[in-house]
């Protein structure tokens, strides 16, 4: 949902700077870049909660090693 959001707003601004420099065909690549950064940046936002929910379950599975091998 948040991704589309954004993607939108990038489509939005894109659009804004082409009426501005009367560019089309730059103003799709633009677009289309920007677009494609969004998503990138989404991905490797979900990829960083992934790697963190991981890392937190790969901690506590090694707390509960240490307290089971110190009884």
């Amino acid at each position: 949902m948040s991704k589309s959001i954004a993607l939108s707003l990038v489509l939005a601004a894109s659009l804004g700077l082409a009426a501005c420099s009367g560019g089309a065909e730059n103003a799709a690549n633009a677009a289309a870049n920007a677009a494609e950064n969004a998503s990138n940046a989404a991905d490797n936002a979900m990829n960083a909660a992934l790697n963190a929910a991981d890392n937190a379950g790969n901690a506590a599975e090694n707390a509960a090693n240490v307290v089971e091998n110190h009884m």
